[in-house]
């Protein structure tokens, strides 16, 4: 949850306004979008653990 709100604060800046973390503040509370960003950290932790592979990140789409 900590790692989340440092995410949450920081797409709060001017400079991060166009960052995906941003984009999920539009429509929600900041809580509810901190829980789901740690709930999706937890998620991705476990499933690297469980298969026993490295985390590869997946590709991102060209900036619009």
């Amino acid at each position: 949850m900590i790692g989340a709100t440092a995410v949450i604060r920081f797409a709060r800046q001017d400079n991060a306004s166009k960052s995906w973390a941003a984009e999920l503040l539009k429509p929600g509370p900041a809580r509810v979008v901190s829980v789901a960003l740690a709930n999706k950290t937890a998620r991705i932790a476990w499933a690297i653990l469980a298969r026993k592979q490295s985390f590869t990140a997946p590709a991102t789409a060209p900036a619009v």
